[in-house]
């Protein structure tokens, strides 16, 4: 579509020339020359492909299973490194200098108040610990200056080219060894990290019982997590083209000047007729250059972005109640709030995962209940604990590495608050944090396996929305495992007879199984799917006895003995590698025993471990095994001995032939071969050569008895 449009150009109104325009000097001048009519082009097209929603929005790849356990073994290591990071902060905090730095900004009446005599109640000893906090935190706040960026969260780069160029903040933290640590006492300035840190410094040497509590910041193992940001490109111009366009703003600032001075008595009259006097017209004024505007320097702190959540905090005793309690003065600038320090989900800076509490001693505890607001629906999914079976066994056991030696009254009572909290946790509210939930769960949610008791009682319901209906929510202890027959006779049960199938999975194409499969899948393939039960729908499996020294066996000629108690009654099971040996120069009934499958690329391979005979043959047996293992013991010792006999009849060769070769030469010149022979030999080892000197450079020949190196034998 062209339309054709004209400029016109009109004269401006009397009363328009009171208004003032803004000009820009570096643009340059509009002509006063009309402009030709131009047509425009509207393209729709390209307006509707820019528009179109999800065009330019980048998709992120999803994570293999081998970079999910690469992640996940980062994860780990870098938990084992911030951890050893706080315990060497923890100990800077008991440094003497660093103490009596920090101890004389507390006055008498704030440290009498950090310590309640034992005569208050319970509720005077904990306001009289508040009003302490209070009074330090206020001096901490006015006197403790924020300079550089501590701690924050680490994020996976998506693109290895992306780190290439990656530079740290310029503010980082650059207290890194105790003697700086010492110095930024003296100062009170660091970042925030330090700042807390000195802040238990100070209430420590007050003889406050104070922990340093951070909130550990590893990378996640989730495919969800925030990445790393990608750095801006910076359009930067050319100096050279700078200077040009300042060049022509003033050369165009000049010129606009001195029109401006060449303008009539009558313009100027006008402007003099403006300051509302009647005889103002007749002053004359000179006009005087304004004086250049001068920069202002301000001396203010550059403002460092981060989270407005804290990572170090510290916790103080509250003796009265025997309760740890949070207090913050740096970032919050609160105390006794525990829920106030977690940050949301969308802090790409900050998360709460993982919080660790260390003492004066060293010792540390889990703390992350206490301030996580959902630590089972939505905390417990960041941990390591959730992404692998053994994951909450390995962060308990290095967790030990910082346990006290006593378990102290504090400690229990400690674990029955923490244990409280987790218990108090409310229901989620989002029907997605009922997914793996320990307590919660949904019909939605269940695997191919689980199944609901029949007569669950629902403990709520949920909306999947605003307008969504409502589902109804189960206790996980109403949830059951479901398996199909075969499943539990590997399992060592069998299914009771018209047991109705509590649910029944799709039928799926199935790849070619090994012929131990075969007739599972022909059941399988006969009905519509596969049926499942729970274990209250089947009994032990008893195997048919054995009967006449005969060993019942299936169609392969073997017999499944998957767990202990389905080995045949009056039988027993021999695990032996000669054990089918030995049955066999018997000449007694046995069965192979199944002991179950390895599955290589969908291709399963029967196991056969040992052998299952009656019970009356089995010292017969066992004597056969032992008797076989002494004849092979016996034969492996003739075969040492015949190796020993060959290697003896080789240096026995070696020394006749050396023997007959040194014969008729005098002892002198013997030794002064052999003298030679050894400055080569130590000559070749420092070479890296063989050891062996000229003379023995002669090959023996085993198979060739009669030559015997070339030399007859006698």
């Amino acid at each position: 579509m062209e339309l054709d449009t004209d400029e016109e150009d009109e004269d401006e109104d009397d009363e328009e020339e009171n208004k003032f325009e803004d000009i820009d000097f570096a643009k340059p001048l509009n002509d006063t020359i009309p402009a030709e009519p131009a047509s425009l082009e509207l393209n729709l097209t390209a307006h509707q492909a820019t528009t179109s929603p999800g065009r330019g929005r980048e998709r992120r790849k999803p994570i293999t299973k081998e970079e999910r356990e690469r992640r996940i073994q980062v994860h780990q290591v870098h938990l084992l490194c911030l951890l050893c990071h706080i315990s060497r902060r923890n100990r800077w905090c008991n440094d003497t200098k660093v103490q009596e730095a920090l101890r004389p900004h507390l006055t008498a009446k704030t440290v009498n108040y950090l310590n309640p005599g034992a005569n208050l109640s319970q509720f005077g000893q904990a306001e009289s610990l508040k009003n302490g906090l209070k009074q330090a935190g206020s001096m901490w706040e006015s006197k403790f200056e924020i300079r550089e960026r501590g701690l924050r969260r680490a994020l996976w780069a998506e693109d290895p080219a992306q780190l290439q160029d990656y530079e740290p903040p310029n503010d980082m933290d650059s207290c890194m060894d105790r003697k700086d640590f010492q110095d930024l006492a003296k100062k009170l300035q660091g970042s925030r990290d330090v700042g807390a840190q000195l802040y238990c410094a100070l209430l420590r040497s007050a003889g406050v019982r104070a922990r340093l509590v951070c909130s550990l910041q590893p990378l996640s193992f989730l495919p969800s997590a925030p990445p790393l940001p990608k750095p801006k490109k910076s359009a930067t111009t050319p100096k050279s083209s700078q200077k040009e366009r300042a060049r022509d703003a003033l050369a165009k600032y000049e010129a606009l000047a001195e029109s401006a001075s060449a303008a009539s008595p009558s313009s100027s009259a006008t402007a003099r007729r403006r300051l509302g006097h009647p005889n103002a017209t007749a002053y004359s004024f000179t006009p005087v250059p304004s004086p250049p505007r001068q920069n202002r320097a301000f001396d203010t702190p550059v403002k460092i972005r981060e989270s407005p959540y804290p990572v170090y905090w510290v916790e103080v005793l509250d003796v009265g109640h025997q309760k740890w309690q949070p207090v913050d003065p740096v970032v919050l600038h609160t105390f006794w709030k525990p829920k106030a320090f977690e940050p949301p989900i969308t802090d790409k800076e900050n998360c709460l995962s993982y919080v660790v509490a260390f003492e004066a001693d060293g010792t540390a505890r889990d703390v992350t209940r206490r301030y996580a607001k959902a630590y089972t629906a939505k905390t417990r999914r960041l941990r390591v604990e959730n992404a692998l079976e053994d994951g909450g066994h390995w962060w308990r056991k290095v967790m030990n590495l910082y346990r006290p030696k006593r378990h102290t009254d504090l400690d229990q009572i400690e674990d029955t608050e923490l244990a409280g909290v987790e218990a108090r946790e409310p229901m989620p509210r989002n029907v997605q944090d009922f997914k793996d939930h320990p307590v919660f769960a949904l019909e939605r949610h269940l695997r191919r396996h689980e199944v609901l008791v029949p007569g669950a009682t629902p403990s709520g319901t949920v909306a999947t929305g605003s307008r969504g209906p409502l589902e109804r929510i189960f206790r996980r202890k109403d949830v059951r495992i479901a398996k199909s027959a075969d499943k539990w006779y590997r399992l060592g049960r069998e299914v009771k007879p018209n047991e109705i199938p509590v649910k029944w999975l799709p039928k799926r194409a199935r790849p070619k199984n090994s012929r131990y499969d075969e007739e599972d899948a022909h059941v399988e393939d006969e009905v519509v799917g596969t049926p499942l039960y729970t274990e209250d729908q089947t009994e032990l499996y008893e195997p048919p006895p054995v009967r006449n020294g005969r060993v019942p066996k299936n169609k392969f000629g073997n017999i499944e003995v998957y767990v202990p108690h389905m080995v045949p009654r009056g039988a027993v099971h021999i695990v032996h590698e000669h054990a089918t040996r030995a049955a066999l120069i018997l000449g007694v009934d046995y069965a192979p025993a199944l002991t179950g499958f390895e599955f290589k690329g969908r291709q399963g391979t029967a196991v056969l471990h040992g052998i299952i005979v009656a019970s009356e043959f089995d010292e017969a047996i066992r004597d056969v095994i032992n008797g076989l293992g002494d004849v092979q013991q016996e034969l492996e010792d003739e075969r040492k001995r015949l190796v020993a006999l060959r290697m003896w009849r080789k240096l026995l060769m070696g020394l006749r032939i050396r023997e007959r070769i040194w014969s008729g030469v005098d002892e002198e010149e013997r030794r002064e071969a052999d003298r030679q022979a050894e400055l080569d030999a130590a000559m070749a080892n420092a070479d890296g050569e063989s050891d062996a000197t000229d003379e023995f450079d002669m090959v023996v020949n085993d198979e060739d008895d009669d030559m015997a190196g070339g030399f007859l034998v006698d």
